[in-house]
C-alpha cells in the first residue's frame, strides 16, 4: 500500500470514528431523544470531525508505523483526541454559553478506544505474523536485556528471511528477572547460561550489549565457554551507526576481544621504547582524547605519567581512574595548568624533565571558536607555542600534537588555529633536537562536543533530530582508534611530519542520524529528521590533505604523511606578533589567510 492511499485510508476509518463517537455519546446519555434534532451536536461534530484531521496533521497520526506502536503512539492519539474535543466543547461555549460535558466526556472516551483500537489492530496483526514456523531456526539466548538487547530481539522476530530466534534472556540486573520482552522472558542471570542452555536446546548464544568492554565481554565468555556453543556480539555502536553493518549481523568473539586486543595492530616494541619506564606529559589529559591517551599509555608502565589540564574536575576524574589500574612502577602526577600560561607550562616540563609530551589541549568547537576568535588563537596557537618551545628548551625526545582535519583548506577560525599550531611545530621541528611530529584525526565519536551526544539527548526528547544538510560528510574513527595513533606517530615522526589515519570513505551525517534512530529503537516516522543549515564556519566536506601536500606511502599499515609547507620561522613570527592586535573580523581573515597560503611572503 502505498502513502496516499494508506493515508485516505486512515483519513476515512478516523472520519467514521470520530463522527459515530458523538452521536454515540448522545444516544447513550439520551436514549429517548433524536440526535438530529439537536443542531448544536451536528455543529459540534462537524467542528469535531475537522479539530481532529488538523491535529492528526500535525502529530503525525496518518503517517507512523503502527504495525510497531508503543506507549508513545497511544499518547500522541491522546493528544490529538484531546485537542479535537477541546475545540468542539470550545465553539459549544460560544455558540450557547454552554457545553454538553458528559457528553463531549463519553465522546472522548469513545474518540480514544476507537481510534487507538483501530491502530492497536494493526500491532496485533504484526505480532501474529511474528509467530511463525521456528522449527528450522536457530534457537538463541540473548545476553542483555537492554535497549540493545530488545533491538536484537525485534528484528529477529521481524526478520523479512529470519534465521534465528531469540528463546530467553539473561541480564544480570535482578530488576529484569521475569520481565518479558517481545514475549521474551528475562530467565536468570549470565550465572545461569549453561542450565538455561540444557533446558530450552539453545543453539547459539548473543551478547547484545554495545557498550560492553573487553573486561566484561571475557567474564561473560567465561560462563559460556562450558557450553560449547557459538558465542556472537552484536555490532558495536560506532559500526551500527557508521553503516557499516546492521543490528542483525552478529561477530564472532576473538581471541583478540577476550585478551584486551585491538584491531589495529601497534608497534608495540618500537612504543615500549618510546613509553616504558619513561617520563610521559599529556596536556589535555581531561578530555575525550588525551584521556584515552593516558590511558593507553599506562599499558607500557611508564615510569611517571604528568597529567595536565586546566578544567580540575576533569583531571581528578582521569586521575581517579588511573590510580585504580596503576602499578607501583608508574607514577601519576595530576597538574592543574593552563597552556596559555607560559611560565608554569616551562616550569612543569623544567621540574618533571619529560621523555615524551603528547598535547591535546585545545579549544575544538568550530562554531563556538567563531564566535570566540580571540581565545582560539591564545589557546590553540600560543598554547601550542609554549608547550612546544617548552619542550625544546629542556630537551624533551619527543614531541606529538593533536591536530584535525579541519586543519586541511580551513574557511573557520578553529581549523586555521590548528593549521597555524602545526607550523609552530613544523617550524622547531627544523632546528631543534626534539622530535615533531602532528596528528590529524577526523571526527571523533563518543568525544564531547560529538555529534552522537547531541543525537542521543534529541532521541531522548522524541525529535527532531537537527542535521544541518543532507549532503554533509565527515571522517569518523573511535577514540581508542585516535589515540592509538597518537602513540604510534611518537615512533615514526621526527621531522615535522603530519600523520593521517586511513579512515576509509567518508560518512554522509543523515545516515549516521538515521543509524542512531535506529539504534534506540524507533522508526524515523518516529522521531523525525530536519535539516537546519550549515552553522558558522562549517564545511560541507572535510579533508585529510590539501593539493599542496605530499601524500606518500604508508608508513605503517594504516598510517600515511603529508609534509605541509609552513611560513618561515621569520614570518610565522611577523604574523604572531601582529594578530593579537588586530581586532576580531580582521584576526580571522589574517589566520585563514596564513592558513590557506594566501599571503604574501617574503622572498
Amino acid at each position: 500500500m502505498n502513502y496516499r492511499m494508506r493515508y485516505m485510508l486512515f483519513f476515512i476509518i478516523d472520519s467514521c470514528i470520530v463522527i459515530s463517537a458523538i452521536f454515540m455519546s448522545y444516544w447513550l446519555l439520551h436514549p429517548t431523544l433524536k440526535v438530529y434534532s439537536d443542531k448544536m451536536i451536528i455543529l459540534s461534530a462537524i467542528t469535531l470531525l475537522i479539530s481532529h484531521h488538523i491535529a492528526a496533521y500535525f502529530f503525525h497520526l496518518y503517517n507512523r508505523m503502527w504495525s510497531v506502536a508503543s506507549v508513545r503512539e497511544l499518547l500522541t492519539i491522546s493528544y490529538a483526541v484531546t485537542i479535537s474535543v477541546a475545540t468542539a466543547s470550545f465553539i459549544q461555549y460560544i455558540i450557547k454559553d454552554d457545553v454538553y460535558v458528559r457528553i463531549m466526556a463519553v465522546t472522548w472516551m469513545l474518540h480514544i478506544i476507537m481510534i487507538g483500537g483501530s491502530r492497536f489492530l494493526l500491532r496485533v496483526l504484526n505480532d501474529r505474523e511474528s509467530f511463525r514456523n521456528t522449527t528450522n531456526l536457530k534457537r538463541v539466548l540473548i545476553v542483555g536485556a537492554g535497549q540493545g538487547g530488545s533491538m536484537l530481539a525485534r528484528n529477529l522476530i521481524h526478520a523479512p528471511k529470519p534465521d534465528r530466534v531469540p528463546i530467553v534472556f539473561v541480564d544480570d540486573d535482578l530488576a529484569k528477572q521475569q520481565l518479558k520482552i517481545m514475549n521474551v522472558t528475562v530467565l536468570g542471570t549470565t550465572k545461569d547460561i549453561p542450565l538455561l542452555v540444557a533446558k530450552y536446546g539453545i543453539d547459539e548464544i548473543i551478547i547484545a550489549i554495545p557498550s560492553l568492554g573487553k573486561v566484561g565481554i571475557k567474564s561473560i565468555y567465561k560462563d559460556c565457554v562450558d557450553t560449547n556453543l557459538p558465542v556472537k556480539i552484536m555490532p558495536s555502536i560506532e559500526d551500527v551507526m557508521t553503516g557499516k553493518v546492521s543490528v542483525n549481523e552478529m561477530k564472532e568473539v576473538h581471541t583478540k576481544e577476550l585478551l584486551g586486543r585491538d584491531e589495529v595492530k601497534l608497534d608495540m616494541v618500537a612504543i615500549s621504547r618510546k613509553l616504558t619506564d619513561k617520563v610521559i606529559l599529556v596536556t589535555g589529559a581531561g578530555g575525550s582524547i588525551g584521556s584515552e591517551i593516558c590511558r593507553q599509555v599506562m599499558n607500557f608502565q611508564p615510569k611517571q605519567l604528568i597529567l595536565l589540564g586546566h578544567g580540575e574536575n576533569s583531571i581528578y576524574t582521569i586521575h581517579m581512574e588511573l590510580q585504580l589500574r596503576t602499578s607501583q612502577k608508574t607514577q601519576l602526577v595530576p597538574i592543574i595548568a593552563d597552556v596559555q600560561d607560559r611560565q608554569r607550562i616551562f616550569e612543569v616540563v623544567e621540574q618533571f624533565q619529560p621523555d615524551v609530551i603528547y598535547h591535546a589541549a585545545a579549544h575544538k568547537h568550530v562554531p563556538l571558536m567563531e564566535y570566540n576568535p580571540r581565545e582560539a588563537v591564545k589557546n590553540n596557537i600560543f598554547g601550542t607555542k609554549n608547550v612546544a618551545e617548552a619542550a625544546n628548551h629542556y630537551n624533551v625526545k619527543n614531541f606529538v600534537m593533536v591536530s584535525t582535519d579541519k586543519a586541511v583548506n580551513p574557511p573557520n577560525v578553529m581549523g586555521a588555529t590548528k593549521r597555524v599550531a602545526e607550523m609552530i611545530v613544523q617550524n622547531l621541528a627544523k632546528t631543534s633536537e626534539t622530535k615533531y611530529a602532528a596528528v590529524r584525526f577526523g571526527n571523533v565519536l563518543g568525544s564531547r562536543g560529538s555529534v552522537i551526544p547531541l543525537f542521543k539527548k534529541q532521541i531522548e526528547a522524541g525529535g527532531p533530530v537537527t542535521v544541518t544538510h543532507p549532503e554533509m560528510t565527515r571522517y569518523f574513527m573511535t577514540i581508542p582508534e585516535a589515540s592509538r595513533l597518537v602513540l604510534q606517530a611518537g615512533t615514526l615522526g621526527g621531522k615535522g611530519e603530519i600523520f593521517v589515519l586511513d579512515m576509509g570513505e567518508p560518512v554522509r551525517i543523515i545516515d549516521l542520524a538515521r543509524n542512531l534512530i535506529q539504534l534506540s529503537g524507533f522508526a524515523e516516522q518516529e522521531i523525525p529528521i530536519e535539516f537546519s543549515g550549515l552553522r558558522p564556519g562549517e564545511k560541507m566536506y572535510e579533508e585529510l590533505l590539501n593539493e599542496e601536500e605530499i601524500q606518500q606511502e604508508h608508513v605503517f599499515p594504516g598510517i600515511h604523511i603529508g609534509r605541509a609547507l609552513p611560513l618561515s620561522t621569520m614570518e610565522l613570527t611577523e604574523v604572531l606578533d601582529s594578530i593579537t592586535k588586530l581586532n576580531d573580523e580582521e584576526m580571522k581573515s589574517l589566520l585563514i589567510n596564513v592558513a590557506n597560503n594566501k599571503i604574501e611572503t617574503k622572498k
